[in-house]
Parts: structure tokens; sequence; C-alpha cells
């Protein structure tokens, strides 16, 4: 495991005791190639040609999540399959060398390309293309995955994965996302590793088509019959958070920032939220920091290399006291926040993040 950089903010480092688990978060699932369009003026019509203003290229997939999670301190493991070709060996080395981001469980499938996302954002929203294979049977995933603080799961109708439940039973505590139905009988029951889980985060329409409710809200009352903790992200309102073992509820509103790409905002609000759990904050400051990191990763190009780190996460924090002092700042907002004061000190040396590339053959970009 790659120890945490010592520039970088660790928000574990008041619980780290020794023998404590080498890795903080696991997770497992399938990395894309992501090429990504913005500076679209509306969506591609048939038959007619579209230029974009800005592209990107960066890892994808689960990639998203690790990497998401890497940069705000955790130390990070993803058992993963990769191609052998140079998208493949691109998100490798971006994602080992460049974020630290253990990868001792993935694998490199020799003669399979890596799959590939293209999507196109405009006017806020995306619009993707994918393609790819799926890698030979031999599964990435141990069978018992390793000592871990927390995992990510991605749920998936009418499939449950048993590394889910070993992991739970040996004491790590399971955060899971779920995708759309395509089956469309929306049935928490077949969501069968959700009785395992610490905290479930759908977003508002999953929400409310899972529970049968016609309020985001009430949803995430109902989902508390299922799981711990439900969290409903609810878009450009924010989010709201349910803990059903002491009946506490946190709603904070979203961030207004410049959009640029919202690919990955999603992996990046679990990973938010994922982080100041394990940190021990309360629900209302583990909403809003979710909703900071995603609101921040917004703003660049890409899913996986958007996802912002302590220093930008200060740096923002820093900007918010400047339009306070000038009398320019929601006194509510900057209460809301006033819990990062402690954890982004001034003297925070930032970090050099890599970010989406044009052309991956340019080499190594930071």
């Amino acid at each position: 495991m790659n120890p945490v950089e010592p520039d970088r903010t660790d928000p574990l480092a008041p619980l780290r005791r020794p023998g404590d688990p080498a890795c903080d978060v696991y997770l497992t699932g399938t990395v894309f190639l992501d090429i990504v369009f913005t500076g679209l003026d509306s969506a591609p019509v048939r038959g007619t040609e579209s230029w974009a203003r800005g592209m990107g290229s960066s890892p994808g997939g689960v990639a998203n999540m690790a990497t998401a999670l890497a940069r705000l301190g955790l130390r990070t493991s993803l058992a993963a399959a990769f191609g052998d070709d140079h998208y493949g060996e691109y998100c490798w080395d971006t994602l080992e060398r460049g974020e630290g981001i253990d990868l001792g469980l993935s694998r490199t499938v020799p003669g399979w390309h890596s799959p590939v996302t293209v999507s196109m954002a405009y006017e806020g929203e995306r619009t993707m293309v994918s393609h790819g294979h799926e890698p030979p049977p031999e599964e990435p995933a141990p069978r018992c995955p390793p000592p871990a603080r927390a995992a990510v799961a991605s749920l998936v109708p009418g499939v449950s994965a048993p590394w889910v439940g070993d992991a739970a039973r040996a004491g790590t505590r399971i955060f899971a996302d779920v995708g759309w139905d395509d089956t469309g009988r929306w049935d928490l029951g077949a969501l069968g590793d959700l009785s395992e889980c610490e905290a479930f985060l759908p977003n508002a329409e999953e929400a409310m088509r899972y529970t049968g409710t016609s309020c985001p809200r009430a949803a995430a009352h109902a989902l508390t019959e299922h799981v711990p903790v439900a969290v409903v992200t609810l878009g450009a309102e924010g989010a709201y958070a349910v803990d059903g073992r002491t009946g506490e509820t946190a709603s904070v509103p979203a961030i207004q920032v410049e959009a640029m790409d919202p690919t990955g905002a999603g992996d990046v609000f679990v990973a938010g939220f994922v982080t100041s759990t394990l940190a021990g904050w309360p629900l209302a400051d583990r909403l809003a920091f979710a909703g900071l990191t995603a609101a921040l990763s917004v703003q660049e190009f890409g899913g996986s290399l958007s996802a912002p780190g302590w220093s930008e996460i200060g740096a923002w924090w820093r900007q918010i006291q400047a339009y306070e002092e000038r009398g320019a700042q929601d006194p509510a907002a900057l209460e809301r926040y006033a819990f990062l004061e402690p954890l982004v000190p001034a003297g925070v040396r930032p970090w050099p993040l890599r970010r989406a590339v044009p052309t991956i053959g340019f080499g190594r970009s930071m």
C-alpha cells in the first residue's frame, strides 16, 4: 500500500493507530478510458458535424471514485482489469504512479482492449457513448478482499457480489451507490447486498422509484428501513440525509459554480461522504463536504482527474473568507463550512494534480 504523501492532508491522522488496516478504502469495478468533449452549444444533431471547444482524456469508470478518495488523503486499493493496449497502460500509470492508488490486486489482461467512453458535455448535462467487452472470466476482485476501514460497492439489481458480505463480516464499513434499473422493476429486494451496507447514496429519481414515493426526502426516510444511513442527492437543490439509527437528518444546498463538465461528480460526492464519515464528522458536515468536493470537480475536464485535492479545498475556503471580509458572502454559507478551518492549515503546500489531457500520446501530464 502506498503511504499518504507528506504534503497531503490526512483527514484520518487523529484516528490512525498501530495495527490499523493498511487500506482505508477498497474498490473493484471497470476502468474506462474517458474521452470528454466540452464547450458544445447543444447536443449533436444527426447528419451534422459538431466542433467542441474543449477536450480531455482521463481514466474513468471506477477510477473516478478511486482517484477522488486518494486525493482526499485516503489509502485506496483498487482491484480491476486493465487492457494491455496504450489506453490501459496510460490508465494504470495515471492511477498508480500519478495518484498513489494501490493496484496490487489489479491485473493486466493480454489481448483485451480497454473499455472506452466518449462523453459530450453541454448545457450542464452530458451524453455518453461507451464501447467495451467483458474481460476473461478470472474475477479481478478477490473472494476475500483485503482488510479495510471501508469499501464502496455499486449495487446491481438481481446481482450479489460475494466480496461485499465477506468484507462487511470482517468489519469493513460498506457504502453503496446504484445505477439506473434497466429492468424497470425498481425492487429494493433485488439489491441483495443492500443489507450489508452502512450507507446508500442514490439520486432523487432512483430513491423515489425504489421506495414508491413522490418526494426525495420521504424516500430517504423510507430507505432507512433497509439501510442505516440514506443519502439522496437532489441535483441543483443539494442533498438530504437521514441516519435511521439516531433519527438525525441533514439538508445542505448545492454550491453554485460554473460547471464545465459534470462527469464523475456523483462519484466525487460519494468519496467526500466516505472520507468525512471515516473521519467521524457530524452528518451535516459530511453532507456539506461531499457537496463541496462534487462542486469543485465539475469545474475541470474529465471524471477522475477533475477530483479536488486538499490544496484546492483550502483555496476555496480562503476565497470564501476573503469574500466575507468584503461583505460579498452570505454569512450563513460561511458558517456552514466553518468546520474546514482546522482541516486546511494556511501553510498547506499545493501538490501537483494531473489533469485530463487532449492527447495521451504527449506522455505524462502533471
